[in-house]
């Protein structure tokens, strides 16, 4: 006897029918629900996550590149520094800081954020109090390298931090935090400055000193308030509540093949960063943007006292628009990469102004003052947006955790050479011109901007072949990672 097609007979295929609508909406429905919890969330992420990685950011840069101010207040006159010895001492701090940076983001998630971000910031708040009291060139070299060493270990934290707590397509807008926070500190360094110079002689200290031992007070506090604000985990976060921790459970579900969730890497995902010819392109663009991102914010107060010829005090204040204008440029570049999950418009748009304004300042023996003045603007457009966003790709372009914590670590140490360049090529003897900074500078600038290009083609080319194999629906390698056909590059 022959079965009944079921498919024939109308009223149970309407039956059927209702049935499927019912449960599509339901998914509807629940998948608009929970969309409405995850903001909440986020919402409470942004304000308990975020002030905490940017106070780090800022006091972090602010206690490195203080030395451009106190350079300007008298330092090198106090501590008799003759020659490229400003130089070298700004050089120095890189090292130690190269060095700790790997090792810092293969390790942190093991050990703990709340535990290796304040004990490093705690350390080398000590070390820029420490320059406050340096008698000599030996004395200020000794504070910055053993500084470098423990500043080392926080980018790659932070990184790391924001990549364990947020989903790949919003990362880039937090990312832009931490350089927004860099470009803030060199401007809030400015105002710190200007006030300073009224505490000179207080105590019988000069007002460089001040300087350091303030700041470097206030990192100490910092740190131990972090202690007990950084969350272990979302599932022990004192700001989220249960509905909270069980939509964070499922975001980390969602982007497991993005975050991995090992808590560490293995052989086989170091392997993979290091064989991926993308880790290493970013990694000399980070090299590119760090050299001028610490050449500017760094240099930028002497470039106005001694290149400008400015005084003192004009080259603290004018310093601070053009640091709050970099940072707002990159904050609102951060958030629509995010919003339209366009990493490379994000990071080619803003190095033509960069290149227009260096080569202003090189070519402009005969402009006005204002109008080389105006070139710095059109530099900071591009300082910081060009680091930020180049990190921000890599990270969302690369899983799983272990191959991305591989990634960032290569990208942040090796790419910190930049700041041991940068320390060299603004020369106290080749004042007013500085010819070799704004020359190297501009040539960084351009190699960035090709070698992107270079990574939008492979972006590209590897995305067309992963469409291929999505047709050909190929099985999934064993060993995850985003050359998988199922992972999609934002480009």
């Amino acid at each position: 006897m022959a079965l009944p097609r079921v498919s024939e007979d109308p009223s149970v295929k309407q039956e059927l029918d209702s049935q499927v609508q019912q449960l599509e909406t339901a998914a509807s429905v629940e998948d608009a629900e929970f969309k409405r919890r995850e903001i909440r969330v986020v919402a409470k992420l942004d304000l308990f996550l975020c002030p905490i990685i940017i106070a780090l950011q800022l006091i972090s840069f602010l206690d490195r590149g203080n030395i451009g101010f106190a350079a300007t207040q008298g330092m090198t006159t106090d501590l008799n520094l003759v020659g490229t010895q400003l130089n070298t001492a700004v050089s120095l701090f890189y090292p130690l800081y190269i060095l700790s940076e790997f090792p810092a983001a293969l390790i942190v998630k093991r050990i703990g954020f709340n535990r290796v971000i304040p004990a490093a910031a705690a350390s080398w708040g000590l070390c820029c109090l420490g320059n406050g009291f340096a008698k000599n060139f030996g004395d200020l070299v000794a504070c910055r390298m053993l500084m470098g060493m423990f500043e080392g270990f926080l980018m790659p934290s932070l990184t790391l931090l924001l990549a364990n707590w947020y989903k790949r397509e919003e990362i880039g807008l937090r990312i832009s935090y931490l350089f927004c926070a860099a470009a803030i500190s060199s401007a809030v360094s400015g105002l710190i400055a200007y006030g300073i110079l009224y505490m000179d002689g207080q105590a019988g200290l000069p007002g460089w000193r001040w300087l350091y031992i303030i700041e470097g007070s206030v990192t100490v506090a910092v740190a131990f308030l972090c202690y007990f604000v950084i969350p272990v985990s979302y599932t022990t976060a004192y700001f989220l509540n249960e509905d909270d921790r069980a939509v964070m459970r499922k975001r980390a579900e969602l982007t497991e093949a993005y975050s991995g969730g090992k808590g560490h890497y293995t052989r086989a995902e170091f392997l993979m960063a290091i064989r991926d010819v993308k880790t290493w392109i970013h990694t000399v663009i980070q090299i590119m943007c760090l050299t001028i991102l610490y050449g500017f914010s760094t240099f930028l107060p002497i470039i106005l006292r001694f290149g400008f010829n400015f005084s003192v005090e004009q080259s603290q204040y004018l310093s601070i628009p053009v640091f709050f204008w970099g940072a707002i440029f990159y904050a609102t570049c951060g958030y629509l990469s995010d919003r339209f999950s366009r990493r490379f418009l994000a990071c080619v748009i803003c190095a033509p102004l960069g290149m227009v304004g260096y080569s202003m300042l090189l070519g402009g023996q005969n402009l006005a003052v204002g109008v080389k003045y105006f070139a710095c603007f059109l530099i900071a457009t591009c300082v910081w947006t060009m680091g930020g966003a180049n990190i921000a790709w890599l990270s969302t372009n690369t899983a799983p955790d272990g191959k991305r914590a591989a990634s960032l670590g290569l990208a942040f140490s090796v790419g910190n050479l930049g700041g041991i360049i940068s320390g060299q090529i603004y020369p106290q003897p080749m004042a007013p011109a500085y010819t070799l900074g704004h020359a190297w500078s501009l040539g960084a600038v351009c190699i960035a901007f090709c070698l992107w290009w270079v990574l939008r083609y492979i972006y590209y080319s590897r995305e067309s072949l992963k469409e291929s194999a999505r047709g050909e629906s190929t099985q999934e390698p064993v060993d995850f990672s985003d050359r998988a056909p199922t992972y999609k590059y934002e480009r």
